[in-house]
């Protein structure tokens, strides 16, 4: 079998294609589009799906949370909904940073980090001279 050439970034992508760069297997995908109603896949002749780079983009974004971060489909679905309200309201640049309450980055700000950590050794104290109280 012959290597295909490698396709431009801004070209649509086929479900094997999509499912072959980002690891999962095509009714993974198939799956993730039913609970995700972000994901839109051109459908043309037959059903077949065609994946604009955005929608790879957001199907990397889930597998990320999902797998790698262990958020389960539903607080997956809620992240997403807030940072699309996040990126209507500031801007698709800051819509990447994770909600303040959330666990773990997600496309977070490294001083987000910074700053937990200093309320949360704040905290520590506080809590502390209560209990000394």
């Amino acid at each position: 079998m012959t290597e295909r050439p490698a396709k431009a970034s801004t070209a649509f992508r086929t479900i094997s294609e999509v499912a072959e760069e980002l690891g999962v297997a095509p009714h993974v995908l198939r799956f993730w589009e039913s609970k995700f109603s972000q994901v839109r896949p051109l459908k043309r002749g037959g059903g077949r799906r065609y994946y604009r780079p955005e929608d790879v983009e957001l199907l990397r974004q889930i597998r990320i949370l999902l797998y790698d971060q262990g958020y389960t489909i539903k607080g997956a679905q809620k992240l997403l909904r807030q940072r699309r309200g996040r990126a209507l309201e500031t801007g698709p640049e800051e819509a990447g940073a994770a909600p303040p309450g959330e666990s773990g980055a997600v496309a977070g700000d490294p001083s987000r980090f910074a700053r937990v950590a200093r309320d949360l050794r704040r905290l520590a104290a506080d809590l502390r001279r209560e209990l000394e109280r």
